[in-house]
């Protein structure tokens, strides 16, 4: 039997300090994308809403002003003419105005700066310093494919390099969005987040339980995993005073065991790369048996919220 070739594909996650400037951010990120197709990446993950201060620690009216149009996007536009001319998949974050609808939402654009569609944040949070519900309707995108008769969170692309599923940051705490996606065939998990201190809380240090939650998913779906985050100090004008997050980056890069493979510091710009075989870990993956032995029969639990009652 003739031996199956080898498929390598090289993941990026970029992290830097983000200003409340579009220009200067979005000059920032294609500088990051340029270094790391120099380094040979194929796939480059820039961080959450990096066009500007993560503005969610406020509830303000004049913040939606920062939405716009997925079509003709200017941001998205320019980032599909860079991945074009690089030959790179780039998945591209902004705020999304949809009528009177707002979507945290990714473009995801192959390395033919072909736009392969839209994915829209399903999970959205509610704390100090991360108040997304005031903005973002929860997303309607990732709901393809069925179980039990019944809608689930997933999302895959196919691009130039492999098949992609993309969450971005709350998504990233629910292991049942990771599953799906890999369900329906993703080889590669990606996670844009933004993500630091609490304001209510100096002495909450989330980073750890943050980068030990994504190992898991790599672990349990036996696939590399990219998490991209921003650093930096933001302070946000609230009605309340100033708000105030310290972001503590850390991006990484897992391998399909859970294994860090690169990782960032909490304070400076990185580029952050690594290259992996995916039909040597898609072979690893079926042997494994984790996805021969599943049993979807008995999960029907999951579709409930209490345990008892399915959400049908």
């Amino acid at each position: 039997m003739e031996k199956r070739k080898g498929r390598e594909v090289v993941v990026s996650a970029l992290q830097f300090s983000c200003t409340d400037d579009v220009a200067a951010n979005l000059a920032t990120a294609e500088r990051l994308v340029r270094a790391s197709h120099k380094k040979g990446s194929n796939i480059i993950l820039i961080q959450e809403l990096f066009e500007g201060y993560y503005f969610c620690q406020a509830q303000r009216e004049d913040f939606f002003q920062r939405a716009k149009p997925y079509k003709n996007h200017p941001t998205i536009l320019s980032m599909q003419t860079l991945a074009k001319e690089l030959g790179v998949v780039i998945p591209v974050s902004f705020f999304e105005e949809a009528n009177n609808a707002h979507y945290n939402s990714i473009a995801m654009i192959d390395a033919d700066g072909a736009d392969l569609g839209l994915y829209r944040k399903s999970h959205i949070p509610d704390g100090p310093g991360y108040q997304e519900k005031f903005y973002f309707n929860p997303g309607d995108t990732g709901f393809k494919g069925w179980l039990f008769d019944v809608h689930f969170l997933s999302i895959v692309f196919q691009t130039k390099f492999a098949k992609i599923g993309v969450a971005i940051c709350w998504d990233q705490w629910f292991p049942e969005a990771a599953r799906a996606m890999v369900l329906q065939g993703a080889e590669i998990l990606l996670y844009p987040t933004a993500i630091g201190s609490e304001p209510q809380d100096q002495g909450l240090d989330s980073r750890d339980h943050w980068k030990r939650v994504m190992q898991g998913h790599a672990g349990a779906n036996l696939v590399p995993l990219v998490a991209s985050n921003r650093v930096g100090k933001e302070i946000i004008q609230t009605e309340h005073g100033n708000s105030e997050i310290t972001f503590y980056g850390n991006s990484f890069i897992a391998g399909p065991t859970g294994e860090i493979v690169a990782a960032a510091d909490d304070k400076e710009e990185a580029v952050l790369v690594a290259e992996f075989d995916l039909e040597k870990i898609k072979s690893k993956r079926h042997s494994w048996g984790l996805f021969r032995d599943r049993r979807p029969d008995l999960y029907k639990v999951l579709l409930t919220s209490d345990g008892s009652n399915p959400l049908l």
